[in-house]
């Protein structure tokens, strides 16, 4: 009876045995636990969308990298732009909340500032002097070769006019007395230049260059920008900027990142004026490439931000005042103006 207990129990274990080792094969083992961490199904964070006007001529020229880098979705912002002929196509857009940011003359964001109340405020400067006085042959070399001279001018009523009367007063001749000014609008002014049917003119950038290409007998006379720095005493004459509507509800991110790349682009078209002309034409911010790139170089592109605007463009503002309290919106601008 033992030997058949003992024998019973050795089978019963050798059972067990191999029945545990039967539920630990690798058939019957239970599936390892997974290591591995889920990916994140969190969406990137949506660009903030700006909406942005930039004038036709040297005011928008910089804009043409931002524009075409933008066009292929490679900016921090989502931008969308409109381009105009006139500011006053793209003030009433930007007051009415159409508009967050606009690329005007320095005069009109002013205006623009003190009759919306502060609602406007300079983002950066983007264009110095663009005004040129050309000449039929070889006669004018300095401001004082203008006495007695009849003149044809353009911006009649806005910046080029105070800023042509404020060098020929500090030079010593009285407008309308001195010499004879006429205004006419840019496009009939270039034309008579470019046939030779009048001697001298003043033009902003491009349309001196287009005169420049069409007439080889017509000449740089006079940059007004180098006789404006020989008698303003230290302010700078500066044409063109780019203004923020103040309750246009952009994020202090959004307007850091869009100067971050309008500083870009402002600097790319600067350092490659044939390749930038070609995004100049293709966004129609000039008639063609050919005009662009020869009115790069003469369009005095800069980019100046933040406690600088002000440094930079008062002296401007305080001469526009003097010359005409209206030129600015009645005052000149209070340290609200400027974007910190």
């Amino acid at each position: 009876m033992k030997r058949v207990l003992s024998l019973l129990l050795s089978l019963l274990l050798i059972s067990g045995l191999a029945a545990c080792q039967s539920s630990r094969s690798p058939g019957n083992s239970p599936a390892p636990e997974s290591t591995t961490t889920p990916e994140s199904t969190t969406a990137p964070a949506p660009k903030a969308k700006v909406k942005i006007g930039v004038l036709k001529g040297p005011t928008g020229i910089g804009s043409a990298y931002l524009m075409e880098k933008n066009e292929k979705g490679g900016t921090l912002n989502d931008y969308k732009f409109v381009t105009a002929t006139a500011p006053t196509d793209l003030t009433g857009r930007l007051v009415s909340g159409e508009l967050d940011m606009a690329a005007l003359p320095t005069n009109v964001a002013a205006t623009l500032y003190n009759k919306t109340n502060g609602n406007v405020q300079i983002l950066a400067v983007n264009t110095l002097g663009v005004l040129y006085i050309l000449q039929n042959g070889r006669q004018i070399e300095s401001v004082a070769d203008l006495r007695g001279k009849t003149l044809f001018a353009t911006g009649q009523g806005a910046n080029p006019e105070y800023v042509l009367n404020y060098i020929l007063r500090e030079n010593g001749l009285e407008p309308g007395v001195d010499l004879t000014i006429e205004y006419k609008d840019s496009e009939e002014l270039s034309t008579l230049m470019a046939t030779g049917k009048i001697e001298l003119c003043m033009l902003p950038v491009p349309a001196a260059t287009t005169v420049l290409s069409k007439n080889a007998d017509v000449s740089i006379a006079l940059d007004l920008t180098e006789e404006w720095d020989k008698v303003s005493e230290g302010s700078v004459l500066t044409m063109g900027c780019m203004v923020l509507r103040k309750n246009s509800e952009l994020s202090a991110d959004a307007i850091s990142n869009f100067l971050k790349e309008y500083d870009e682009s402002i600097k790319y078209v600067s350092e490659n004026p044939g390749e930038a002309a070609e995004l100049v034409a293709k966004f129609e911010i000039t008639g063609s490439a050919e005009i662009a790139r020869a009115a790069i170089p003469e369009s005095n592109l800069v980019f100046i931000s933040g406690e600088k605007i002000k440094e930079a463009i008062e002296g401007y503002y305080e001469v526009l005042f003097k010359a005409d309290p209206a030129s600015i919106g009645g005052k000149l601008p209070d340290d609200g103006f400027y974007y910190k």
